[in-house]
């Protein structure tokens, strides 16, 4: 039990009251909302940005004009997913799952390819990657100011699943990583000394 003080409505004075809980019991919890729990659960999510591969490597200056580039990107729940997360509270658990449906790469000559994790190079493998690759038509030094390399981003689109309480969800997020590559055109001499 316990007492309860209020002001009298007509403004005279004080009222007290004496007011039992039956058993002991407190007052019935108010309900909990599940999309605060989602966004709990969200949030709690191990999500990453791409881990950008490629070959030729990131950063180094062996990319040439009419050169297959491969791309892809580190594996693991961490940068693809699936990755899971459940939150509880006052009796209602939500569950939340996140994946990744595609990554878009600009690959900084105006060009944007659309893959999925990509297909890691193999040493001495020719041609072009089966399903993440890209050629670029001209040399980074002729367009990019001071000569520089092509900027490179690789955004992954998350998915994110909610379900828990009665009520579900989806979500989505972007993730972006940057890199860069020099590519430059490799010239051939003549060494007959005839014009062509």
């Amino acid at each position: 039990m316990y007492v309860q003080v209020c002001p009298r409505v007509d403004g005279s004075g004080l009222t007290t009251m004496l007011v039992f809980v039956a058993n002991g019991t407190a007052p019935p919890a108010p309900p909990v909302d599940p999309r605060v729990l989602a966004e709990q659960a969200i949030a709690s999510l191990v999500m990453r940005a791409p881990e950008i591969r490629m070959a030729p490597p990131p950063g180094s200056t062996s990319g040439l004009v009419g050169l297959p580039v491969w791309m892809w990107t580190e594996r693991g729940e961490a940068f693809l997913g699936p990755t899971r997360q459940s939150v509880s509270a006052g009796g209602v658990t939500v569950a939340a799952v996140g994946r990744v449906g595609r990554i878009v790469w600009d690959m900084g000559d105006g060009t944007t390819v659309v893959c999925g994790a990509g297909t890691p190079y193999s040493p001495g493998a020719e041609g072009p990657s089966p399903d993440c690759g890209h050629v670029y038509a001209q040399a980074s030094s002729r367009h990019v100011p001071g000569g520089g390399p092509w900027p490179i981003t690789a955004t992954s689109t998350w998915t994110v699943t909610w379900s828990g309480g009665g009520l579900s969800g989806t979500e989505t997020l972007e993730l972006s990583s940057a890199s860069e590559l020099f590519v430059g055109e490799l010239h051939v001499l003549n060494q007959d000394g005839s014009s062509r």
